[in-house]
Protein backbone atom coordinates (compact mmCIF):
# COMPACT_ATOMS: atom_id res chain seq x y z
CA UNK A 1 0.00 0.00 0.00
CA UNK A 2 1.48 3.36 -0.94
CA UNK A 3 1.51 6.60 1.39
CA UNK A 4 -0.48 8.37 -0.52
CA UNK A 5 -3.54 6.20 -0.92
CA UNK A 6 -3.57 6.31 3.29
CA UNK A 7 -3.23 9.92 3.35
CA UNK A 8 -6.56 9.79 1.19
CA UNK A 9 -8.24 7.72 3.10
CA UNK A 10 -7.77 8.86 6.30
CA UNK A 11 -9.76 12.06 6.67
CA UNK A 12 -12.72 10.50 5.36
CA UNK A 13 -12.55 7.69 7.62
CA UNK A 14 -11.51 9.98 10.25
CA UNK A 15 -8.24 9.96 12.18
CA UNK A 16 -9.44 9.25 15.39
CA UNK A 17 -11.41 6.38 14.64
CA UNK A 18 -8.19 4.90 12.65
CA UNK A 19 -5.70 5.98 15.69
CA UNK A 20 -7.27 3.42 17.74
CA UNK A 21 -6.13 0.59 15.36
CA UNK A 22 -2.58 1.68 15.67
CA UNK A 23 -2.60 2.30 19.42
CA UNK A 24 0.21 -0.56 19.28
CA UNK A 25 2.67 1.92 16.37
CA UNK A 26 0.96 -0.39 13.95
CA UNK A 27 1.76 0.80 10.41
CA UNK A 28 -0.49 2.26 8.18
CA UNK A 29 -1.19 -0.56 6.07
CA UNK A 30 -2.21 -2.72 9.15
CA UNK A 31 -4.60 -0.36 10.70
CA UNK A 32 -6.41 -0.54 7.63
CA UNK A 33 -6.62 -4.54 7.74
CA UNK A 34 -7.61 -3.93 11.51
CA UNK A 35 -10.16 -1.88 10.03
CA UNK A 36 -11.89 -3.83 7.52
CA UNK A 37 -11.44 -6.56 9.72
CA UNK A 38 -13.35 -5.21 12.57
CA UNK A 39 -15.96 -4.01 9.61
CA UNK A 40 -16.05 -7.61 8.36
CA UNK A 41 -16.46 -9.37 11.66
CA UNK A 42 -19.62 -6.69 12.65
CA UNK A 43 -21.28 -7.46 8.98
CA UNK A 44 -20.93 -11.19 10.01
CA UNK A 45 -22.86 -10.89 13.19
CA UNK A 46 -25.24 -8.78 12.03
CA UNK A 47 -27.57 -11.89 10.79
CA UNK A 48 -27.36 -13.31 14.55
CA UNK A 49 -28.15 -10.01 16.37
CA UNK A 50 -31.13 -9.16 14.01
CA UNK A 51 -32.45 -13.38 14.70
CA UNK A 52 -32.15 -12.45 18.21
CA UNK A 53 -34.22 -9.03 18.40
CA UNK A 54 -36.91 -10.35 16.62
CA UNK A 55 -37.18 -13.68 17.97
CA UNK A 56 -37.29 -11.57 21.61
CA UNK A 57 -39.66 -9.01 20.39
CA UNK A 58 -42.09 -11.46 18.37
CA UNK A 59 -41.89 -13.58 21.64
CA UNK A 60 -43.21 -11.18 24.20
CA UNK A 61 -45.46 -9.54 21.52
CA UNK A 62 -47.25 -13.04 21.54
CA UNK A 63 -47.17 -14.02 25.60
CA UNK A 64 -48.41 -10.29 26.46
CA UNK A 65 -51.03 -10.17 23.82
CA UNK A 66 -52.44 -13.74 25.18
CA UNK A 67 -52.36 -12.55 28.49
CA UNK A 68 -54.16 -8.92 27.58
CA UNK A 69 -56.88 -10.67 25.50
CA UNK A 70 -55.67 -7.82 22.67
CA UNK A 71 -52.39 -7.52 20.50
CA UNK A 72 -52.75 -3.89 21.28
CA UNK A 73 -51.41 -5.10 24.89
CA UNK A 74 -48.91 -1.86 24.96
CA UNK A 75 -52.26 0.35 25.96
CA UNK A 76 -53.18 -1.63 29.14
CA UNK A 77 -50.31 -3.93 30.48
CA UNK A 78 -48.44 -2.25 33.32
CA UNK A 79 -45.06 -0.44 32.07
CA UNK A 80 -42.51 1.27 33.68
CA UNK A 81 -42.59 4.99 32.95
CA UNK A 82 -39.57 4.64 30.55
CA UNK A 83 -41.43 2.01 28.73
CA UNK A 84 -44.46 4.44 28.75
CA UNK A 85 -42.38 7.00 26.83
CA UNK A 86 -40.95 4.57 24.13
CA UNK A 87 -44.93 3.44 23.44
CA UNK A 88 -45.81 7.10 23.22
CA UNK A 89 -42.68 8.16 21.15
CA UNK A 90 -43.17 5.15 18.85
CA UNK A 91 -46.64 6.09 18.17
CA UNK A 92 -45.40 9.69 17.20
CA UNK A 93 -43.77 8.43 14.83
CA UNK A 94 -45.60 6.04 12.85
CA UNK A 95 -48.09 9.37 13.02
CA UNK A 96 -45.95 11.32 11.78
CA UNK A 97 -44.79 9.04 9.00
CA UNK A 98 -48.74 8.83 8.04
CA UNK A 99 -48.85 5.50 9.55
CA UNK A 100 -51.42 3.95 11.55
CA UNK A 101 -50.24 2.69 14.81
CA UNK A 102 -51.18 -1.25 14.44
CA UNK A 103 -49.67 -4.11 16.76
CA UNK A 104 -47.19 -5.18 14.12
CA UNK A 105 -46.17 -1.34 13.50
CA UNK A 106 -45.66 -1.25 17.16
CA UNK A 107 -43.44 -3.75 17.70
CA UNK A 108 -41.21 -3.10 14.76
CA UNK A 109 -41.38 0.72 16.14
CA UNK A 110 -40.23 -0.06 19.54
CA UNK A 111 -36.71 0.48 20.65
CA UNK A 112 -34.91 -2.84 21.30
CA UNK A 113 -34.56 -1.30 25.33
CA UNK A 114 -37.93 -1.75 25.22
CA UNK A 115 -37.62 -5.41 25.00
CA UNK A 116 -34.66 -6.36 27.14
CA UNK A 117 -36.55 -4.04 30.01
CA UNK A 118 -38.89 -6.71 30.57
CA UNK A 119 -36.36 -8.42 32.80
CA UNK A 120 -35.29 -5.55 35.00
CA UNK A 121 -36.20 -5.33 38.85
CA UNK A 122 -39.56 -3.19 38.24
CA UNK A 123 -41.18 -6.44 35.98
CA UNK A 124 -39.62 -8.62 38.75
CA UNK A 125 -41.76 -7.61 41.08
CA UNK A 126 -44.79 -7.08 38.92
CA UNK A 127 -44.33 -10.50 38.30
CA UNK A 128 -44.26 -9.81 34.78
CA UNK A 129 -40.90 -10.76 33.72
CA UNK A 130 -41.64 -14.18 35.85
CA UNK A 131 -43.80 -15.16 33.18
CA UNK A 132 -42.29 -13.91 30.28
CA UNK A 133 -39.44 -15.64 31.18
CA UNK A 134 -40.74 -19.16 31.25
CA UNK A 135 -42.82 -18.69 28.56
CA UNK A 136 -40.71 -16.91 25.58
CA UNK A 137 -37.68 -18.92 26.84
CA UNK A 138 -39.71 -22.16 26.94
CA UNK A 139 -36.53 -24.65 25.63
CA UNK A 140 -33.85 -22.93 28.62
CA UNK A 141 -33.10 -25.07 31.32
CA UNK A 142 -35.08 -23.65 34.10
CA UNK A 143 -32.01 -22.68 36.17
CA UNK A 144 -30.80 -19.92 32.86
CA UNK A 145 -34.54 -18.38 33.14
CA UNK A 146 -33.68 -15.97 36.39
CA UNK A 147 -34.29 -13.03 35.41
CA UNK A 148 -31.07 -11.52 36.87
CA UNK A 149 -28.99 -13.25 34.56
CA UNK A 150 -31.60 -12.81 32.02
CA UNK A 151 -31.01 -9.35 32.30
CA UNK A 152 -27.41 -9.25 32.29
CA UNK A 153 -27.14 -11.48 29.19
CA UNK A 154 -29.41 -9.15 27.22
CA UNK A 155 -27.63 -5.98 28.34
CA UNK A 156 -24.46 -7.43 26.98
CA UNK A 157 -26.62 -7.89 23.80
CA UNK A 158 -28.13 -4.74 23.28
CA UNK A 159 -24.21 -3.15 23.99
CA UNK A 160 -22.71 -5.27 21.14
CA UNK A 161 -25.62 -4.67 18.80
CA UNK A 162 -25.40 -0.65 19.86
CA UNK A 163 -21.75 -0.56 19.37
CA UNK A 164 -21.58 -2.24 16.12
CA UNK A 165 -24.42 -0.35 14.89
CA UNK A 166 -22.49 2.77 15.45
CA UNK A 167 -19.65 1.58 13.67
CA UNK A 168 -17.48 1.40 16.62
CA UNK A 169 -14.54 -1.22 17.03
CA UNK A 170 -15.30 -4.80 18.76
CA UNK A 171 -11.92 -6.40 17.47
CA UNK A 172 -10.18 -5.96 20.06
CA UNK A 173 -12.88 -8.09 22.34
CA UNK A 174 -11.67 -11.05 23.58
CA UNK A 175 -14.77 -12.43 24.34
CA UNK A 176 -16.32 -11.90 21.17
CA UNK A 177 -16.58 -15.63 20.34
CA UNK A 178 -18.22 -15.67 23.86
CA UNK A 179 -20.60 -13.54 23.14
CA UNK A 180 -21.56 -14.89 19.68
CA UNK A 181 -22.13 -18.20 21.05
CA UNK A 182 -24.09 -16.57 23.69
CA UNK A 183 -26.89 -14.63 21.23
CA UNK A 184 -27.10 -18.31 19.21
CA UNK A 185 -28.19 -19.27 22.85
CA UNK A 186 -30.78 -17.01 23.48
CA UNK A 187 -32.18 -17.47 19.91
CA UNK A 188 -32.35 -21.57 21.00
CA UNK A 189 -34.22 -20.57 24.08
CA UNK A 190 -36.82 -18.90 21.97
CA UNK A 191 -37.04 -21.29 19.00
CA UNK A 192 -34.53 -24.15 17.97
CA UNK A 193 -36.04 -23.79 15.12
CA UNK A 194 -34.89 -20.16 14.26
CA UNK A 195 -31.65 -20.84 14.85
CA UNK A 196 -31.08 -23.81 12.44
CA UNK A 197 -32.49 -20.26 9.94
CA UNK A 198 -29.80 -18.29 11.56
CA UNK A 199 -26.96 -20.78 11.56
CA UNK A 200 -27.42 -20.62 7.51
CA UNK A 201 -26.79 -16.82 7.31
CA UNK A 202 -23.91 -17.16 9.99
CA UNK A 203 -20.58 -16.41 8.62
CA UNK A 204 -19.60 -14.74 12.10
CA UNK A 205 -17.09 -18.28 12.60
CA UNK A 206 -15.60 -17.96 9.17
CA UNK A 207 -14.76 -14.65 9.33
CA UNK A 208 -13.21 -14.66 13.05
CA UNK A 209 -10.70 -17.73 11.91
CA UNK A 210 -9.18 -16.29 8.76
CA UNK A 211 -8.40 -13.21 10.64
CA UNK A 212 -6.14 -10.25 9.38
CA UNK A 213 -4.59 -11.99 6.54
CA UNK A 214 -7.44 -11.89 3.73
CA UNK A 215 -7.16 -7.88 4.48
CA UNK A 216 -3.61 -7.60 4.92
CA UNK A 217 -3.34 -9.05 1.27
CA UNK A 218 -5.93 -6.78 -0.44
CA UNK A 219 -4.47 -4.01 1.34
CA UNK A 220 -1.11 -4.46 -0.14
CA UNK A 221 -2.83 -3.89 -3.66
CA UNK A 222 -4.06 -0.99 -2.90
Amino acid sequence: MNAQFFQQIEPILAAERLSSYRHDGATPAMALARYLLNTALSEALYPVLQFAEIALRNAIHAELSARAGTADWFDSITLTPWQMQKVHEAKDSLYRAGKPATAGAMVAELVFGFWTGFFNNAHSRTGLGHLLARRCFAHAPRSARNLRDLDASWKQIRDLRNRIFHHERILHWRDLDAQHAAILEMIRWISPELLELTRVVDRFPQVRIAGLLPWQERIKHQ
